[in-house]
């Protein structure tokens, strides 16, 4: 752990001097780069620094503790049970810190939601699940922008399509894609009775063109009219997108957008998923096994969650946590849920060595 660690710190004073490099200063994207592993780096490094001290402190109270003087021996053991105690805390500390992270953390994210069983209802809570989602990543300091919406008919939402970006957004909302269920007494109830209503939430991590190399030569582009439910914004020009990679034959389209150049942003996105996808089943065949991860396979049909408005309870499934504070959670307070998640999958990881 301690190679790890002086291996981790000797890129971190890598990375240090290159900052203050001219030529790479002047190469804007170069220094990006740069900084960002840099500043990724450096609460390793901080660590580092803090965890050798505390060794070599170990190390010289060893000493003291066979000094011939009676006095100064048991101070010294004291001194020395003080910071094994701190060391062992700090050795937790830096595995957890160790674990390689998922290269698509970083990535900014698009989530769908959409209503499930419960009708009017469930298209009611999906509205309020959009909610708690726009209240949580305005509390992380990130930006939403809607990409599509079809209302529901009493309100919510049939069917919420967004994008969310900001630094590590997918390592906090991956978790979110499965069954969503809700125990309530609907507004439409007269007699007070606890219905049962369910939404779906998808997050895929976007996918970026710098990550594929495709040629543009090998993309053939097909506009055409948007069609079915879809709002004001269809049906009135060739705003839709259909994109083929030659070699491949893989398809991509889009009619949720508002726009013919939003909607081939969004099957571009989906392009390169689908690409990457392709490209990475062996790998991810052969590594399936060992790094799946207990927490959430985003399976649709999951019932990861259940909202109980009676209890003010809300119940993650999964690591069954339980919460008696569903009024915070809808007001956008996922940060118990959420750390709870990372926790058991970081446990996940540690437990099969990966």
């Amino acid at each position: 752990m301690i190679d790890q660690l002086e291996a981790i710190y000797h890129r971190f004073k890598d990375l240090e001097v290159q900052l203050s490099d001219p030529e790479i200063i002047t190469d804007q994207d170069r220094f990006t780069r740069v900084n960002k592993e840099y500043g990724k780096l450096k609460p390793i490094a901080d660590t580092y620094l803090v965890y050798k001290d505390l060794t070599d402190n170990l190390k010289s109270t060893e000493t003291m503790r066979r000094d011939p003087d009676p006095e100064m021996r048991e101070m010294a053991q004291l001194e020395y049970e003080e910071l094994r105690q701190q060391k062992e805390t700090l050795d937790e500390k830096v595995k957890v810190m160790l674990i390689p992270k998922d290269p698509e953390d970083e990535r900014d994210i698009i989530m769908e939601i959409r209503s499930g069983t419960g009708g009017d209802e469930a298209a009611l809570f999906a509205g309020d699940l959009f909610d708690m989602y726009k209240r949580y990543v305005e509390s992380m300091g990130w930006k939403i922008e809607v990409i599509d919406e079809n209302e529901g008919t009493a309100g919510g939402y049939s069917k919420v399509v967004f994008e969310v970006h900001g630094d590590d957004v997918y390592s906090s909302l991956k978790f979110e894609s499965g069954v969503h269920r809700v125990q309530r007494v609907p507004k439409t109830e007269s007699q007070g009775r606890v219905h049962t209503s369910a939404a779906t939430v998808a997050v895929l991590a976007k996918v970026e063109e710098a990550d594929i190399n495709i040629n543009k030569a090998d993309l053939k582009i097909d506009t055409f009219r948007a069609s079915g439910a879809g709002g004001q914004h269809v049906n009135k020009t060739e705003s839709a997108i259909r994109i083929t990679h030659l070699p491949t034959g893989i398809v991509s389209e889009s009619q949720d957008g508002r726009s013919q150049h939003k909607n081939k942003e969004i099957a571009m996105a989906q392009l390169y998923r689908r690409i990457k996808d392709a490209q990475d089943t062996a790998a991810a065949n052969e590594l399936a096994s060992a790094r799946k991860s207990l927490v959430g396979s985003g399976d649709r049909s999951e019932k990861i969650r259940t909202y109980n408005y009676p209890q003010n309870r809300v119940t993650d499934h999964r690591i069954n946590l339980t919460l008696h504070s569903l009024d915070k959670v809808m007001g956008g307070n996922l940060e118990p849920v959420i750390e709870g998640l990372q926790v058991a999958e970081n446990a996940a990881k540690m437990k099969e060595g990966i």
